[in-house]
């Protein structure tokens, strides 16, 4: 079984910047700079066979290429007891237009429909326990982060290996826009 998810990559440069913000928030697990991602679509464990047809079904997706821009910061949880920090994503009709074709093309591969709303971010970093203080004023000195915009060219499918230090990401076939 690979664990697997359709996602952006993000150029280099920005990715040098959101690590800039790595800091403030004891007991976070930043993420390295190198996983920085906007996830399209999480998939999950699949056998080999299911990672061809995913491939097979992402081939066939036509879409154009545009700019994307990063946002903002937010958390998921409540304020005391977050689960994770991220980015966000200005909003976007090319983009939920791609994220909703990897949907459809992920669906005809033979998998259930995400449940979940697509909600674009970069995950920063994951909590476990209380921030405190910490993640309001991480909050305050953030909230207005905007990066200029990039071009979005292709996504990609990644493998992730989960391990003791988090997760590792694999890219593993990348799609090109037109």
């Amino acid at each position: 079984m690979i664990r697997l998810f359709v996602g952006l990559k993000l150029p280099d440069d920005l990715r040098d910047v959101l690590s800039i913000m790595e800091r403030g928030i004891p007991g976070a697990r930043w993420v390295a700079s190198d996983n920085f991602h906007v996830t399209l679509r999480f998939i999950g464990d699949v056998a080999e066979h299911e990672a061809e047809d995913i491939d097979s079904s992402l081939r066939a997706i036509r879409a154009r290429n545009f700019p994307l821009t990063l946002t903002g910061v937010g958390h998921f949880g409540k304020l005391r007891s977050a689960r994770s920090i991220w980015t966000g994503v200005h909003a976007n009709p090319a983009l939920k237009h791609l994220q909703a074709k990897v949907e459809s093309a992920i669906v005809r591969a033979g998998f259930a429909t995400e449940k979940r709303r697509f909600k674009p971010h970069v995950t920063l970093a994951r909590i476990k326990g209380e921030t405190g203080h910490h993640l309001a004023n991480f909050l305050s000195e953030h909230g207005d982060f905007r990066a200029p915009p990039f071009p979005v060219t292709a996504f990609h499918l990644y493998q992730s290996h989960l391990g003791r230090n988090g997760a590792a990401y694999e890219m593993l076939c990348s799609y090109p826009l037109e």
